[in-house]
């Protein structure tokens, strides 16, 4: 990592100011040859000329130098604050490579910070996710991750494990000797208490899957019961063709709208029925997989037709996944005369809507469904490779129980050595380059 990287750190396009970064021990140097300037003050903006290579003026930047270590990289860093636009930017971008810097790869940047032992990945993968955030309370989570709240976390359970390991340990060593009669008893209270804390944690993460990445909510409903209506009603605009012919939407249809505070992809389904070609019924077996994947599920029912058999073959889909996720249950069409049967739905406390009019009440209920999934004390896991790490560390505790109870000590600590290394590659696994490489990939250029 002696090679200086450099990049354009804000979106591409125009806007107020962009900013161009260099990491690397010629930071400072390349720095001083674009501004023409003798010394830079560590932490101190100054207000500079950028000229290229051929000694033209580019633009007037405000120049802010870090001195490494202390550097969000952990090595030198110069960050110009030009005019915004992608012309200006790419000059200087442009000039910074022609005084020897490269260009980095994605991630580089924070990839840097990571193995100077200025963030872990818990911090590093907050950095990420935050840029990407569905919902102000994801948002607050990131943050205390930022904060090294998930680290902290990790170490405590990873003291935890050693002080058992240290048990274990202790007893083969000095087999001998006289040890407490109730040291097995401690040591199975201790992993008992660490294996409940680690299940509660990955529970809540999981079930709040998309409080992170999004809430997905899918419309289903027999045809013509309103599904489009409903999603040009919450977009605000015409998105989906409306038309009384059955079958008119033949796929589905996704959308991104913002309730409340939360971000959400929302999927106009084909409707459920018998197919009557091979294309619908490809787009009724989307519909059905739209349903499996969401977080949410809005059921539409015909306030003005009678239940029949294809609204029951949605009650049937409904009761299938109601343990799995939540249901919003609306008869549409109240603005016409009532023949539906509401008992038939009745567990789902459905709601009368008119679609095409308004669906406030229905926006109500879905942003009381997120807001309840909202910020806590509890510590929250962040992505799948953390999600991973911590289900290994329990299956590792669950392997080690049993040798415990039978006293054979070596296969228990085989296990417990296991189980920390588990739980502490969440934080740090120096021992996955390829990892390391796939997970800084797919961070932005420039971070």
């Amino acid at each position: 990592m002696n090679d200086t990287i450099t990049a354009i750190a804000t979106a591409y396009g125009v806007g107020s100011i962009a900013i161009i970064r260099l990491s690397g021990e010629n930071a400072l140097h390349i720095a001083k040859t674009l501004t023409k300037r003798e010394t830079l003050v560590p932490r101190h903006a100054h207000l500079t000329s950028l000229y290229d290579a051929d000694n033209e003026l580019i633009d007037e930047s405000i120049t802010i130098y870090f001195q490494g270590p202390n550097s969000f990289s952990g090595e030198d860093v110069v960050e110009f604050q030009c005019h915004g636009g992608a012309v200006v930017a790419q000059e200087i971008l442009q000039a910074t490579l022609d005084a020897g810097a490269r260009l980095a790869e994605p991630g580089e940047f924070s990839k840097r910070a990571f193995m100077n032992g200025r963030i872990d990945l818990t911090e590093a993968e907050a950095i990420a996710q935050l840029i990407e955030a569905k919902s102000a309370d994801a948002a607050k989570i990131l943050a205390k991750q930022m904060k090294g709240s998930l680290r902290h976390y990790v170490e405590e359970v990873r003291d935890q494990l050693l002080h058992a390991l240290a048990y274990s340990e202790v007893t083969i060593d000095y087999a001998e000797e006289d040890l407490p009669l109730d040291l097995i008893e401690q040591i199975q209270a201790r992993l008992s208490t660490i294996s409940k804390n680690l299940q509660r944690t990955l529970q809540a993460s999981e079930s709040r899957q998309g409080l992170m990445q999004g809430f997905k909510v899918s419309l289903i409903g027999k045809p013509n019961v309103g599904k489009s209506s409903l999603l040009n009603s919450l977009l605000n605009y015409n998105r989906a063709i409306v038309s009384d012919i059955a079958g008119t939407t033949r796929d589905t249809i996704e959308e991104q709208v913002k309730i409340g505070s939360h971000l959400i992809r929302i999927v106009d389904t084909a409707g459920i029925r018998e197919a009557g070609d091979e294309i619908e019924r490809i787009g009724i077996e989307r519909s059905i997989e739209a349903v499996e994947e969401s977080d949410i599920v809005i059921a539409i029912f015909d306030g003005s037709r009678v239940l029949d058999e294809e609204d029951r073959k949605i009650i049937d889909l409904m009761k299938e996944h109601k343990d799995e996720k939540a249901f919003v249950c609306a008869v549409n069409k109240q603005d016409l005369g009532q023949q539906f049967d509401r008992t038939a739905i009745a567990s789902f406390s459905p709601m009368g809507i008119s679609a095409k009019e308004d669906a406030a009440t229905l926006i109500e209920t879905l942003k009381a469904i997120m807001d309840r999934q909202n910020v806590s004390d509890e510590i929250m896991l962040i992505s799948s490779r953390q999600i991973d790490a911590v289900k290994n560390t329990l299956t590792e505790i669950n392997e080690a129980i049993g040798p415990l109870g039978d006293q054979d000590l070596e296969i228990f600590s085989f296990h417990m050595n296991r189980a920390i290394r588990a739980m502490a590659s969440i934080t740090r696994p120096f021992d996955n380059e390829e990892m390391l490489d796939k997970m800084f990939g797919s961070f932005c250029l420039g971070k």
